[in-house]
């Protein structure tokens, strides 16, 4: 704990906080002493949040209300901080619905553009920057999901946004690692979150094993500096290394395709969620 403290400071940036994978992240780090500066859009929830975390655990919060879509999201969110000496960043933050893709509207497209690409895009730069021009150490840690590791129909954009976290991350953790910069993306599988558990999956012969989100956050920030990539739990590293590392491609999707088919096809209208980045 005094090295994780020593390496990535006292306070914790998370985007996406009030919620799901976002709120357990908050609760991991407030209970090892970790002072919260906290984003997210549902504001009465992040303040409730915030509030609590600081009763029980004697830390300090920041609740920021804002919406990770909007354009000067990043612009805004630096200039809170400007005045803490934040090292350690968490991007949770989600857009995702499921549907077929001819049913997105133009509004929905931008939502997945800039919530899951655009703004974490940004703010992990300008955050990276910011530790380099100080010379201080720290850490950046995106949520990505299994989804991102093979197209998947009735959520095509989120899966193709999760690749690019995915990547984003891998290739950032070799050209930041020189500053002492440690970046690792968390490729969670399904997870009980209140967002994934209101999609309402239908399960067929073949069911993910559906995590608990503190064990997530526990392993994802327990492998932070020692990993670019990270799977949580031994069901889907293996999953992994069949699909992708035994399987042929073309089968590997057939298979995955097949199961969220069984899962979603008869409940593909779902309502709108800013999700937590679920499996």
């Amino acid at each position: 704990m005094t090295e994780f403290r020593e390496r990535y400071g006292a306070w914790a940036l998370i985007a996406g906080a009030a919620i799901g994978l976002g709120e357990s992240f908050c609760t991991t780090l407030a209970k090892q002493g970790f002072n919260l500066f906290m984003i997210d859009n549902r504001e009465e929830r992040l303040i409730r949040l915030s509030g609590k975390l600081a009763n029980d655990y004697g830390i300090q919060t920041i609740p920021f209300f804002i919406d990770l879509f909007q354009k000067d999201a990043v612009e805004q969110i630096m200039a809170k901080m400007s005045a803490i000496e934040i090292r350690l960043m968490i991007y949770v933050a989600a857009f995702s619905q499921i549907k077929k893709f001819g049913n997105y509207t133009t509004d929905d497209l931008d939502h997945y553009i800039n919530i899951n690409v655009s703004t974490p895009l940004k703010l992990v730069q300008s955050f990276s920057n910011g530790l380099i021009s100080k010379n201080q150490s720290g850490g950046i840690l995106l949520m990505s999901s299994l989804a991102g590791l093979l197209g998947m129909q009735y959520i095509v954009p989120y899966a193709a946004s999760k690749a690019f976290t995915w990547n984003l991350a891998e290739s950032l953790h070799h050209e930041l690692k020189p500053f002492k910069i440690d970046v690792m993306a968390c490729i969670a599988g399904a997870t009980a979150t209140e967002a994934y558990l209101g999609t309402n999956p239908k399960y067929g012969f073949l069911k993910p094993q559906v995590q608990q989100p503190a064990k997530v956050t526990e392993l994802a920030l327990k492998n932070l500096g020692r990993k670019a990539l990270f799977i949580p739990s031994f069901s889907n590293r293996l999953n992994y290394f069949i699909l992708i590392r035994l399987l042929p491609r073309k089968m590997a999707s057939y298979f995955a395709n097949k199961t969220m088919e069984k899962m979603y096809s008869g409940n593909v209208t779902c309502p709108s969620v800013e999700t937590d980045g679920k499996g």
